[in-house]
């Protein structure tokens, strides 16, 4: 399993963000490394179709899609049950590690 935090120098929030993801693996007993994509400029976040800074994908899979036309270097917020923050809480991790977890996206 692939899991990548794509962000961008200076964001305040994804250090939080990678602290969670970490202790959501850690409380689902997945041991897997966490690859950090740091996103540059506007060119690359079109590449790299980025929502915005934290963002998180297992296996290429992101796991808070957003339809956009447009891709641009900003901050995203996620709702959580203490209102909008800038990064998911462990237990938001952990449902969506679940979900993904019991419906693998089908090999292309």
């Amino acid at each position: 399993m692939r899991i990548d935090l794509l962000c961008f120098d200076g964001c305040p929030s994804w250090e939080h963000g990678l602290a969670n993801l970490k202790a959501a693996l850690e409380a689902e007993a997945i041991n897997s490394d966490v690859h950090l994509i740091m996103i540059k400029d506007d060119e690359e976040a079109t590449r790299e179709r980025f929502l915005g800074s934290p963002s998180f994908r297992i296996d290429g899979q992101e796991l808070w899609p957003e339809e956009r036309r447009r891709y641009t270097m900003n901050c995203r917020v996620y709702a959580t049950d203490k209102g909008l923050q800038g990064y998911p809480t462990p237990e938001m991790f952990r449902e969506k590690i679940r979900a993904f977890l019991n419906n693998p996206p089908d090999p292309a």
